[in-house]
């Protein structure tokens, strides 16, 4: 009976024509279902939102630091409260945002690298330099929504290079970080129809 009336119901109050026996076919009562789609998807949309808004910060921020450094300051000494009438100053080190940091690749990382056999030489430059916007992009692609299941795709592929490289250097701590990464992207993507606030959605 709850069946029944539940594929001629459409649930308006989502704004969309979706039958509502696929959102309340767990808890149909006797007669019509009773709950809301929307009620009933809210968990998957709060849930599909932080998986966005996470992934989102995370691949943004990450791009920033990639601008990032550090830059020695002169600071007078204090003497007393007081600023040293000697003229002494020491060297204080700050970090500081500045194009001209820019560092897809961590120096430390750099020479490793160039003893794989299997990085080709060619790549490393190339890499090093679209790695930062690369990750500001999607990022920001990401948070504003914009073709949701493209970008998280793209990032996804984008982890599995960082992947690699680690592979190549033994770092398994992180690989196992960047695997965790690669579940909440599979997760967001599962969860993409949920998605709210999108352009170009079914992308």
């Amino acid at each position: 009976m709850s069946n029944e009336c539940c594929k001629t119901e459409e649930s308006a109050e989502c704004g969309k024509n979706e039958p509502a026996n696929e959102c309340c076919k767990d808890g149909a009562a006797e007669g019509c279902c009773k709950t809301p789609c929307c009620v009933a998807n809210l968990g998957y949309v709060y849930g599909v939102m932080l998986l966005r808004l996470w992934l989102g910060v995370r691949a943004v921020q990450t791009g920033i630091e990639k601008y990032a450094g550090i830059k020695g300051v002169d600071q007078r000494i204090i003497i007393d409260g007081k600023p040293s009438t000697y003229g002494l100053t020491k060297l204080d080190l700050e970090k500081v945002y500045d194009l001209k940091q820019y560092h897809g690749i961590p120096a430390s990382m750099l020479e490793p690298f160039t003893k794989e056999p299997l990085m080709p030489g060619f790549m490393l430059p190339m890499y090093d330099k679209v790695l930062g916007p690369a990750l500001l992009v999607l990022g920001l692609v990401i948070l504003l929504g914009i073709a949701p299941r493209t970008s998280l795709f793209l990032l996804g592929l984008l982890y599995i290079s960082l992947t690699w490289g680690l592979i190549l250097l033994g770092q398994d701590n992180g690989i196992a970080w960047l695997g965790t990464h690669m579940i909440m992207i599979v997760m967001a993507l599962a969860l993409a129809k949920h998605n709210r606030l999108c352009v170009l959605k079914k992308w």
